[in-house]
């Protein structure tokens, strides 16, 4: 019997199962179709991201530096709000290849990590669970101590163990222009209904663009009409859904959540990377399989960490549906130089975002 049964490999999964495996723990990870594949994510990150990965690692997966973000209320042509720092404030990586990076380090630190095994059902006992899937050979059970679902927004392991919904899911579209570009800033258009769309340069590979939005909004014709007011044709287009809001509780009686199958995400930009990761390390430190009663340990853990960001990334979310005049004159008043972390509203409040306001 498996210590830990993790669903899923991206970044939230291979994280937590590296992290488990170098407790000593005997871990199966289990992967849908293949990692990374298919994109379903932008690769826009904090620079924290490179302390979750080994060494050498961002020399193959670093694509462009950015130092800042052009805020636009309107399209390409309308009036831009600058927000910078006088280094780098995120990276641009390949976000394929972040997966198949963490996924690589995972299986070096002991994790027994399968592709193509897709998980049909998750059922929990006194003193186990037992996890069935569909494999390349046909199907197989897997008894463990507990169950990680780490499989994203759209969650079998959260419907399995009755752990309740995201407070939302937003739609989310990606697609690329090869138009090689290595400039320092994003684009950020508030002109999404409730969301926003976005352009990010990535060097050699080209540019991103993106847009989210609530399901029902025309997703796909908002994206196209976003894209041709920039002039341009995208191609590898993708889409996926983005959680926002954790439920009350993310554990069950032998079984947890990470990642985005938690909506352990920004609520102001949507992404989940370091989120996702930043929790995985907390279940690996606190769970112990032997002991249900540490999953409360997990649960006080992460949000400790992190609700607090949460909660702070939801109120920046509502700035982006106020009337167009106050979206205009806010960012007016405030653009300039700043000393925030992406990833970190919180620090909004820091000495170091108050010292480059009164510099700008």
């Amino acid at each position: 019997m498996y210590d830990f049964v993790v669903v899923g490999a991206g970044p939230a999964g291979s994280r937590f199962a590296r992290r488990a495996a170098e407790e000593g723990y005997d871990v199966l990870a289990l992967e849908q179709g293949s990692v990374g594949k298919p994109l379903a994510c932008s690769g826009h990150v904090s620079t924290d991201l490179w302390e979750y990965l080994p060494d050498g690692t961002r020399k193959e997966l670093l694509q462009n530096e950015i130092s800042g973000a052009r805020f636009h209320v309107g399209g390409p042509d309308s009036e831009a709000h600058p927000f910078y720092t006088d280094g780098v404030i995120s990276n641009v990586i390949d976000r394929v290849g972040l997966d198949e990076h963490l996924a690589h380090a995972a299986r070096e630190a002991g994790a027994d990590l399968r592709e193509g095994h897709t998980v049909t059902g998750v059922e929990e006992a006194a003193d186990h669970v037992l996890v069935s899937a569909s494999t390349p050979d046909g199907s197989a059970e897997f008894r463990a101590r507990m169950v990680a679902g780490c499989d994203g927004p759209v969650s079998r392991v959260r419907r399995a163990l009755s752990i309740p919904e995201p407070d939302e899911l937003l739609h989310g579209v990606l697609g690329f222009e090869e138009t090689e570009d290595g400039s320092e800033f994003v684009d950020v258009h508030l002109t999404a209904p409730r969301f926003f769309a976005w352009r990010i340069p990535r060097g050699e590979a080209g540019v991103e663009y993106g847009l989210a939005a609530p399901p029902g909004e025309r997703v796909r014709e908002l994206f196209d009409d976003f894209t041709e007011e920039y002039g341009v044709d995208t191609v590898d287009f993708c889409s996926g859904a983005i959680p926002i809001g954790p439920p009350e509780r993310v554990t069950s009686d032998r079984g947890f959540l990470i990642g985005d199958a938690a909506a352990q995400t920004k609520p102001f930009t949507g992404g989940g990377i370091l989120y996702g990761m930043t929790a995985a390390d907390h279940a690996a430190e606190r769970i112990d399989p032997a002991d249900p009663g540490t999953l409360s340990d997990y649960e006080s853990a992460w949000r400790e960490d992190l609700s607090r960001e949460i909660r702070l990334g939801t109120w920046l979310r509502r700035a982006y549906s106020l009337p167009e005049p106050i979206q205009t004159a806010g960012l007016r008043a405030v653009s300039g130089e700043i000393g925030v972390h992406m990833d970190r509203p919180t620090t909004l409040l820091s000495r170091d975002h108050l010292r480059a306001l009164l510099r700008s």
